[in-house]
């Protein structure tokens, strides 16, 4: 083997292992920061050895087995020891006197348990939204901060100290490397998944730049929601958010054309759709329902692509029961976003001029007022009822309002077919 190829296996082995590495050793130390430069520590010690020693038959325990004997001399020097102590008083002090003879035994201990910890303290309420997702992507994704400065298209010096500062807060706030129970775990569980979900929809639709998708983003949010589902079986919503991404992941490679253009779903070639990934949507909503209680806001917009994904045809699609979920979901999450969305399946089930009746409902709405979709469904309602004047100086008011290059071109050749239908009216 290379040293390139070396490399190479080391750093996927790394990205795999790292979060495993992160959360035992978070237990251990108590500390997110320390912990992470400790699983650095192995990863360095892994490139200067595997190389010229080959990579071991279980890259990971080797991995682990390095980190941990770092975690375990860092914690039984004095200094460090010492640091600790002032830095974590007497909590830390007791749990050194109890633990620090069996820190090999406590490092090995369920780590199904240490990654719950992990996501918990990465989306934890006292970091800014910006931050949770960075850090979450981070410890959790195993992404370098190049990568998710790339993904989120921000310089990666603004990435690398959103990092540095959310590790320094819930080091100061104390956060207890534990998951949250009762009434807390409920709202904890739910800034988890609304940052997961972030991390997917940046990548399924990119608010900016040359390209429409990140599919690398949708995959790694798609792995995370795969490791919570199994770390929290019981919680529907979180079968629910799988659901949704895995089905809405099934159309990634149908949403572009050749040339990297858009292709809105109703033109796309569903033989492209993975129906592997369909199936085990529908297989996780079919648990999300199994668990019983109401449906909450994911899994309805899980049932909601489950709609279109059961339709072999775009005709097929059964408009009448999605403007209802729609319904169903604005009840409980009221939002003028969701709201569009309503406006939009009551136009396929009800014909044009009765979504674009709930659509001018929302002229008015504050938050939309810089949504470039406002504008884009009113366009598309419009040129249905024939109004290519009024249809096209909306589409271009949408052009103008994306920050998504392929989104502004699409924009821009559906206003110009309105011009073409206007003239020929």
């Amino acid at each position: 083997m290379t040293a390139t190829d070396a490399h190479r296996t080391i750093n996927a082995v790394f990205r795999i292992e790292s979060p495993r590495l992160i959360a035992g050793l978070t237990r251990i130390v108590r500390d997110v920061g320390l912990a992470e430069e400790l699983a650095q520590d192995a990863l360095v010690a892994a490139l200067e050895r595997w190389p010229e020693s080959g990579v071991p038959d279980n890259p990971g325990a080797w991995l682990m087995a390095t980190a941990k004997h770092r975690a375990i001399d860092l914690l039984r020097r004095g200094k460090r020891v010492e640091r600790k102590h002032e830095e974590l008083g007497h909590e830390i002090e007791l749990q050194q006197e109890t633990a620090a003879p069996d820190l090999e035994a406590a490092i090995d201990d369920d780590v199904g348990d240490d990654l719950l910890r992990l996501v918990f303290i990465s989306c934890h309420p006292v970091l800014s939204t910006e931050a949770r997702v960075a850090l979450t992507l981070r410890l959790l994704g195993g992404l370098t901060t190049e990568e998710i400065a790339r993904a989120f298209l921000v310089p990666e010096p603004t990435v690398a100290q959103r990092i540095v500062r959310a590790k320094r807060t819930l080091a100061e706030a104390r956060v207890p490397f534990e998951v949250p129970r009762g009434a807390e775990l409920a709202e904890r569980l739910s800034s988890v998944l609304q940052v997961i979900y972030l991390v997917f929809n940046e990548g399924y639709a990119a608010t900016a730049g040359d390209d429409w998708m990140r599919p690398a983003l949708c995959e790694d949010a798609l792995r995370l929601g795969r490791i919570l589902a199994e770390l929290v079986p019981q919680e529907p919503e979180v079968h629910g958010l799988v659901a949704l991404m895995e089905i809405q992941a099934s159309r990634l490679r149908a949403r572009t054309g050749p040339s990297g253009e858009p292709i809105l779903l109703l033109d796309q070639n569903r033989a492209r759709w993975d129906h592997v990934l369909i199936r085990r949507g529908l297989a996780a909503l079919a648990r999300a329902e199994a668990l019983g209680g109401a449906r909450g806001p994911y899994a309805l917009q899980a049932a909601i692509a489950a709609c279109h994904a059961r339709a072999h045809t775009a005709e097929e699609t059964d408009w009448a029961r999605i403007a209802a979920l729609y319904g169903a979901l604005v009840q409980l999450m009221p939002s003028p976003v969701v709201e569009l969305n309503r406006a939009v399946a009551v136009s396929m089930a009800f014909g044009p001029a009765a979504g674009l009746e709930v659509a001018d409902a929302l002229l008015s709405e504050p938050s939309l007022q810089g949504y470039h979709l406002l504008p884009s469904v009113r366009g598309d309602l419009l040129a249905k009822l024939g109004c290519f004047d009024e249809a096209r100086a909306e589409l271009e008011r949408a052009a103008s309002l994306t920050r998504n290059a392929r989104e502004r071109a699409l924009l821009l050749e559906r206003a110009a077919a309105c011009a073409r239908g206007s003239a020929t009216s």
